[in-house]
């Protein structure tokens, strides 16, 4: 038996999230509809670095698999993404160790969330980017993001509905990136807890806007509330970029 390890990226919009859901269309039964059609009808857990909501994009996502097939790596790239629908691709694939474990053996992760400053959403952009209404003040931004780099309790950016008792985790990079009328927040850490992209993302942005001063993001964290913060950004502006192993 061989454990497969492959990178992936999807178009979230037209799925509820990448893990099986009853009677909803996701990623992971995609990817195992395929792997069952390979394999004669033999199902194929597929293992995920983690889950994406309803609507969140990937560009490097990772996966894992097991098979008892002996198909070159070639093979496997060609046959996946032919089989596959067109919103969903595999980037790459190889074998991996046996012991490697798509979700216990990930030592950090990478995100993008992108906005869209145009006066006029473009339509071939809607599902993409979060269009605003007003232009932020990405000096703010900036100047709030750094209180949040380094070892926190994030209690404040998780969602309340999360089982997660341990919510400390480190943050690494924080930076944000100007591309003509495109804003995006690129954030790298050690991992995640559900929705924390996205309140950050959410909180950042209402600094922008004034609506908080940078100063106030010391405190958010020290106040261990998700009252404290903002709202939580929209999923369709948030993409998985990256995902770390150790070497």
């Amino acid at each position: 038996m061989k454990r497969m390890k492959a990178v992936i990226a999807y178009d979230g919009s037209g799925f509820a999230g990448y893990q099986i859901q009853p009677e909803s269309r996701t990623v992971q039964i995609e990817l195992m509809k395929v792997l069952k059609n390979i394999h004669k009808g033999r199902d194929v857990p597929v293992v995920a670095s983690g889950r994406t909501d309803a609507k969140v994009h990937a560009t490097g996502q990772v996966i894992h698999f097991d098979t008892d097939f002996s198909i070159p790596v070639e093979g496997w790239l060609k046959a996946l993404n032919v089989l596959l629908p067109e919103d969903i691709r595999v980037l790459a694939i190889e074998e991996a160790p046996a012991g490697f474990h798509a979700r216990y053996h990930t030592t950090g992760k990478t995100y993008r969330y992108k906005w869209d400053r145009s006066k006029i959403i473009s339509p071939f952009t809607r599902h993409y980017m979060v269009h605003l209404k007003q232009r932020p003040d990405v000096a703010a931004m900036r100047k709030a993001g750094k209180a949040i780099l380094g070892t926190h309790d994030f209690s404040s950016f998780c969602a309340a509905n999360t089982g997660v008792v341990d919510k400390v985790r480190t943050i690494r990079r924080l930076d944000f990136e100007e591309h003509g009328e495109e804003l995006h927040m690129v954030i790298e850490g050690s991992g995640f807890l559900y929705n924390m992209v996205r309140i950050i993302a959410g909180t950042l942005f209402e600094v922008g806007i004034g609506k908080r001063a940078p100063e106030e993001l010391a405190e958010i964290i020290r106040s261990a509330d998700r009252g404290a913060a903002g709202k939580t950004a929209a999923a369709h502006g948030l993409y998985l970029e990256n995902v770390e192993y150790e070497n």
